[in-house]
């Protein structure tokens, strides 16, 4: 809803502009480079901020939530030939997202009655919407937006996670086994493999992007959970490189769709040092080799 609401501009320079979004985080804006944006103060910092912003926020029963021409894209949903997603902001991500990782980090062990609240209500809204959506519409997956680890592995311990984060995403896994929804899936940066193991006990079936320069390797995770679907994977520095080393990371994407459950792709959006002539190559050579590849029969 913060984006129905005005943003104010704190503070503005010839480089960089701070500003407060309509949820009351505070982002800082560079105008130059290739990651131009980050927060620096978020809205929840106690149980007392949470209690307000829980009762204005998290109504699922909130009109605006739907828009007025639903029916126009229910119409266009049910006759679709592309994957349709119901969208989570996450466990970890959504209180993330109001309180900063170290915040949250502190707040884990401070103030775990607020963490608990927070990842239960905002799951408890999703699914309500989703309950009102599925009246209408049938998803082919649920997204799961996280975000929770670094280039040495998760933000939080795996005893963590299973005390605040399984017991939501096990909600969420009933669901879509209720509903027919085949996949859920997971989205966080940062070296994934371990939190892998996580996801999947917790309900997750297919997680990406698997960062390459954060160390994740694909096909080694492919082996080690034969449950799990991969998307990404790809070096996405190779466009910079030029055409040899595309084509490289482009049979290494053949190689691994013959493994099956991958869905090859860039991590992340690419960077300035990037041609368009690359990229365009780039994205020809893996529209061909996803069109023309298939699984092995045989398992990994």
């Amino acid at each position: 809803m913060s984006q129905l609401l005005p943003v104010e501009v704190l503070e503005e320079t010839e480089i960089r502009r701070l500003q407060r979004r309509g949820d009351g985080t505070v982002e800082q804006i560079q105008k130059t480079g290739d990651y131009s944006r980050h927060d620096v103060d978020w809205p929840i910092k106690s149980i007392d901020d949470w209690h307000p912003y829980k009762a204005r926020r998290m109504q699922a029963d909130d009109p605006s939530r739907f828009p007025a021409n639903w029916a126009d894209y229910v119409a266009e949903f049910r006759d679709r030939d592309y994957p349709l997603r119901f969208t989570h902001r996450g466990v970890y991500g959504f209180c993330r997202n109001r309180m900063g990782d170290e915040n949250l980090a502190y707040a884990f062990y401070d103030q775990p009655e607020l963490v608990h609240d927070m990842t239960e209500s905002y799951t408890t809204m999703a699914i309500e919407l989703w309950r009102k959506q599925i009246v209408d519409v049938q998803p082919d997956l649920i997204e799961c937006w996280e975000d929770m680890a670094q280039n040495s592995g998760s933000l939080i311990s795996p005893a963590t996670f299973r005390e605040f984060m399984t017991p939501q995403y096990r909600r969420i896994r009933e669901f879509a086994d209720a509903h027919d929804i085949p996949i859920v899936l997971v989205d966080s940066d940062g070296f994934i493999e371990d939190l892998t193991e996580l996801m999947l006990e917790a309900g997750v079936n297919a997680i990406y992007p698997y960062e390459v320069q954060c160390g994740n390797d694909v096909a080694r995770v492919l082996r080690r959970y034969p449950d799990i679907g991969c998307v990404g994977g790809l070096d996405k520095q190779c466009m910079a490189r030029g055409r040899d080393a595309i084509d490289a990371e482009i049979e290494r994407a053949r190689r691994l769709i013959e493994m099956g459950r991958f869905i090859p792709g860039p991590d992340h959006f690419v960077l300035s040092d990037v041609s368009f002539a690359s990229y365009r190559y780039f994205m020809e050579q893996l529209r061909e080799v996803c069109l023309t590849t298939e699984p092995a029969s045989v398992a990994v």
